[in-house]
């Protein structure tokens, strides 16, 4: 009883107060506290996790990359993070050999420190400026290109030095929910991550692929993300 009145309680004080705003001013207050609850509920489920937000394994995304690639392959993880996705690939393709790379030093030494197979290796590199030697049957972009300022020269660059037979990509979708044109709208930030320079639509991702010089074969939507295998146009 004591809760549910507090909860009433509280509500009333806020209605009286937004009262004096207006539904515009409101809004931009909410979602800036949306924001904030949002940032302390990924930091509480990592550590939940054991350092590994639970997404990893509550939506399976691993699958989507493991399911698509041969045994057999060698494979190229640009912007691996602490490796999770790396890791699932080495352990789950049979004799799959993965490269996974990314230009924060910290976070790869949080990546070495982790159990890993031996057929993954990490490098420190910074693939907007180019990629280590070497070619691969696949390379995997899983939340990396809206990172990207030049996403069309980007993926121009990795078709021109990897030569990849496919490329497996993961973005946020900005049409997962209506409140994300309702921020831009109202002029506040809609994105999941502040370093993000883009949050797709998908004609924006399917025209920048295509400006890239390559196909999608296979696309999907889910959990709030466009996932795609595109290969070489030509």
């Amino acid at each position: 009883m004591t809760g549910g009145w507090g909860v009433s309680w509280g509500r009333s004080i806020l209605l009286r107060l937004w009262r004096l705003w207006s539904p515009e001013r409101a809004l931009r207050i909410l979602f800036k506290v949306q924001d904030v609850l949002e940032r302390l509920i990924a930091e509480w489920a990592t550590a939940y996790g054991g350092g590994i937000h639970p997404k990893h394994r509550l939506t399976r995304y691993h699958d989507f990359f493991v399911e698509r690639l041969e045994a057999g392959s060698s494979v190229l993880d640009i912007g691996c993070g602490i490796g999770a996705v790396a890791r699932s690939i080495a352990e789950r393709v049979p004799g799959v050999r993965v490269t996974a790379i990314d230009s924060d030093p910290d976070i790869l030494r949080q990546a070495r420190a982790l159990p890993h197979p031996g057929n993954l290796c990490f490098l420190e590199s910074d693939a907007s400026s180019g990629l280590p030697a070497g070619s691969w049957d696949a390379v995997i972009l899983s939340n990396v290109l809206e990172h990207i300022e030049r996403r069309v020269e980007f993926l121009q660059m990795i078709l021109a030095k990897a030569a990849p037979r496919k490329i497996l990509i993961r973005v946020p979708l900005f049409e997962r929910d209506w409140r994300m044109p309702l921020r831009r709208e109202l002029g506040v930030d809609f994105r999941s991550d502040p370093t993000h320079c883009i949050e797709h639509t998908l004609l924006e991702f399917e025209t920048e692929v295509t400006a890239a010089g390559l196909r999608i074969v296979e696309q999907r939507t889910l959990w709030g993300e466009i996932w795609a295998v595109a290969e070489a146009a030509t």
